[in-house]
């Protein structure tokens, strides 16, 4: 992956400022700690981090300024000469390459645990490219989505694909949330895992899929879904009262936790639910969403807490800044796991339902 990044940022800087430009992969290697160490440091402006008064001993020893923005304006991450022709079919043909290379990398260094959470992410940008999301709903609202899978106990990001607008190689009739959530899902089926989602991917045809593949499914379901039973949709509940409905393939639990809000929640890993001995008579399958949804929620706090992203106008720029935040987040519980020590982050807690 490094490799492909020095390759065609040299041939970047060849064809358009020097034949003789040069930068080796220790060069490389010692940009990219600059870009982390910005993110930790936290000094807004580039100019401040190698000055006298501001600046960090680390940044200034590693790499003159001249020579990072030299670099930074020539980072490149594929072949320009052959971007447009694989533009027709790839809209993400400017990073794709190394993209790729970082997801394997991903699945393969990580056994995750029982319990998977898929979920959306915006990465906070405003740079030009034909499929960046507004989503008002959230603190930066404009952005590139991303869907993540992300291991619940240690939120390592397990696997992760980017949002690039309508599809067309997704197979006609089949809803968007639940291709998304298979092909996230798809190496680590068949292992007995459970898989938590929201109301946006949560259905009863996505429970049978991923049953048929020996994984379990527990999320809320939209109230207007289809499954929602009619004898379920009325409002003016009890408080605190439970209603059970079930399939051969899953268990919708409809909770009122207020008396005009009832939550709905479909597991396929439930076969009785049972309610708690506390006043909110909470059940079991609310319990366990709660325990079990704020993986990538967590995730995306933590590495918020050091994110790299500083302003550019390439949105391939923006997506490296996304990929090291992962990058680092991973490479810290892998240390974790390697060494037995026990570090937190700073990650906070997310919304129950119910």
């Amino acid at each position: 992956m490094l490799h492909s990044i020095q390759e065609w940022t040299i041939q970047h800087a060849e064809q358009t400022e020097d034949v003789h430009w040069f930068m080796d992969l220790p060069e490389l290697m010692a940009f990219i700690s600059i870009v982390i160490l910005r993110g930790v440091t936290r000094i807004p402006s580039l100019r401040d981090c190698w000055s006298a008064n501001l600046g960090n001993p680390q940044i200034i020893g590693t790499m003159p300024r001249n020579r990072f923005q030299d670099i930074m304006q020539h980072l490149r991450f594929d072949d320009r000469s052959t971007r447009s022709d694989r533009a027709k079919t790839d809209k993400f043909a400017a990073i794709s390459s190394v993209w790729g290379s970082f997801v394997t990398n991903c699945i393969t260094c990580y056994n995750p645990g029982l319990h998977i959470t898929v979920d959306e992410q915006l990465f906070p940008s405003k740079t030009r490219c034909c499929f960046l999301q507004y989503i008002a709903s959230k603190p930066d609202k404009f952005g590139i989505k991303f869907w993540v899978a992300c291991d619940l106990k240690s939120k390592y990001i397990c696997n992760v694909l980017p949002y690039l607008g309508k599809d067309p190689n997704r197979p006609s009739g089949e809803r968007l949330s639940e291709n998304v959530v298979m092909r996230l899902m798809e190496p680590f089926l068949d292992k007995g895992r459970n898989v938590t989602t929201d109301n946006f991917f949560t259905s009863l045809s996505l429970a049978q899929k991923l049953l048929r593949r020996k994984t379990t499914i527990l999320g809320t379901v939209n109230k207007i879904r289809r499954e929602i039973p009619q004898s379920a949709r009325y409002k003016d509940r009890n408080e605190f009262t439970t209603q059970v409905f079930s399939t051969s393939a899953a268990t919708l639990t409809a909770y009122a936790a207020k008396r005009k809000k009832t939550v709905y929640i479909l597991s396929s890993m439930h076969s009785v639910v049972q309610t708690d001995n506390t006043t909110k008579r909470k059940p079991n399958t609310v319990t366990l969403y709660n325990t079990t949804k704020c993986g990538v929620d967590v995730m995306d706090q933590m590495v918020r807490e050091y994110m790299v992203r500083r302003g550019t106008r390439r949105w391939p720029v923006a997506v490296f800044y996304n990929m090291i935040d992962m990058a680092a987040l991973n490479a810290h519980v892998l240390y974790q796991a390697c060494t037995g020590t026990q570090e937190r982050l700073p990650g906070g807690a997310c919304k129950r339902v119910g």
